[in-house]
């Protein structure tokens, strides 16, 4: 993995974005970005308040652990089939209308779920949810990357940041509550009513910011086709989606994997074991709104120090003795993830100018969640044959070389 990783990125984009004239002045720009980080944080948080419904709500069910499991794979299924083709779809009619269509078909699915109380009708829900899921979130990513250059690299974390904290901290104990105060049932109508409200607040941002729709001849199958080929052969692409699938399998394995540590190794409590996760997405969340000016300042250092930042956090947890370390560790790895999340999206950003912003948008919509089931495999796996904090300490390795090789290997001039 290092080497790829270096070799694809090392002649990847520099991180400053070209200026573009929308919005026009700064009170615009002030006024784009609160709308939109409401619009994402709101988003987020019905979605958060969704998962952690279907999981209780499957439990309610007497669901078996397989239908459990199959539950918990049919939220990502759509996102990984479905990605790509949103995006060319954006980049086609412009992304207030699929946003508008995700949410409305999204939103009425969530209202039915309750209708028929079976795991099997749970599960049918759940994955048609995750079809019309990209059609939200690809077309928002969208519009934002579309708009970074005028909002400023600083910022570029802001979105992810937004929805991450709905998602991860609000959702999840708004969604906690509504079960506990109002059942199954009215928690389904609440969230289908939040997904329902974006569609007001929708306008607001989409009518004023989006660009003008490509229209592009040739048959779907070959445009589909094209795309799928930049992830081989374009290399600047290449080596940005090489990251963001590599960080994002290191986090997804963190994720899962510390807890099982903690608890089996170190004889950590359940609360103790978890709250490292609560750690790792609080530090994330806090990098994504605070470091942007810091990596703007760094420039190509940007990659290797937060790769570097990966690698120092989780040798901290493979060579843990104690929570100190682990806790540390955990703190170090979300600033990383995070970092290097500010960069990527940033890079995607330029990237769009090239190719379209909609087709970068599904890329990284694909790219990130296949790293996340590629993580825990890959884990998994390598647990047959060494101990967990051996593979930590491999992971880690992984990144510290690739940290050192994009360290000592400069950008090629011709990107600059």
């Amino acid at each position: 993995m290092p080497s790829s990783m270096a070799t694809s990125v090392s002649g990847a984009l520099p991180l400053r974005v070209p200026s573009q004239p929308l919005p026009p002045d700064a009170g615009e720009r002030r006024r784009f970005l609160v709308v939109f980080a409401v619009l994402a944080s709101f988003m987020g948080t019905s979605v958060g308040m969704a998962q952690v419904a279907a999981s209780l709500y499957a439990v309610s069910l007497g669901a078996s652990e397989t239908m459990l499991g199959l539950i918990a794979g049919a939220q990502s299924i759509g996102v990984m089939l479905v990605s790509l083709p949103i995006g060319m779809l954006v980049d086609r009619l412009g992304p207030a209308r699929p946003f508008l269509t995700g949410t409305l078909l999204a939103g009425l699915t969530y209202a039915a779920v309750p209708l028929v109380p079976t795991p099997a009708y749970l599960l049918l829900c759940t994955a048609l949810i995750s079809f019309f899921m990209p059609l939200r979130f690809v077309s928002l990513n969208t519009l934002f990357l579309k708009q970074l250059a005028s909002l400023g690299e600083s910022k570029a974390g802001w979105y992810r940041g937004t929805h991450m904290l709905g998602m991860f901290l609000l959702g999840p104990a708004l969604g906690a509550q509504a079960v506990a105060s109002l059942g199954f049932a009215w928690t389904y109508r609440v969230i289908s009513a939040a997904f329902l409200l974006t569609l007001v607040l929708s306008p607001i941002v989409f009518s004023r910011y989006s660009t003008a729709p490509e229209r592009r001849g040739g048959s779907f199958l070959g445009r589909l086709a094209e795309q799928l080929s930049l992830l081989v052969k374009d290399r600047d692409i290449r080596g940005v989606s090489i990251v963001e699938l590599a960080t994002q399998a290191a986090g997804s394995f963190f994720t899962f994997f510390v807890v099982v540590l903690a608890v089996t190794q170190l004889g950590a409590t359940g609360s103790e074991a978890s709250s490292l996760v609560g750690m790792k997405g609080g530090a994330y969340i806090f990098s994504l709104f605070a470091l942007g000016g810091l990596l703007r300042r760094l420039g190509r250092a940007a990659y290797p120090v937060s790769l570097l930042a990966i690698a120092v956090g989780l040798s901290s947890v493979a060579l843990a003795s104690g929570l100190g370390p682990l806790r540390f560790g955990s703190l170090v790895l979300g600033l990383g993830l995070g970092a290097v999340q500010i960069v990527t999206l940033t890079r995607y950003a330029k990237l769009g100018e090239r190719t379209g912003h909609g087709k970068i948008s599904g890329m990284s919509a694909l790219v990130g969640p296949s790293g996340g089931v590629l993580g825990n495999l890959v884990g998994a796996a390598l647990g047959h044959f060494l101990s967990l904090p051996r593979v930590f300490l491999a992971i880690a390795a992984a990144f510290g070389l690739a940290s050192l090789l994009l360290w000592l290997r400069p950008v090629s001039a011709s990107h600059d």
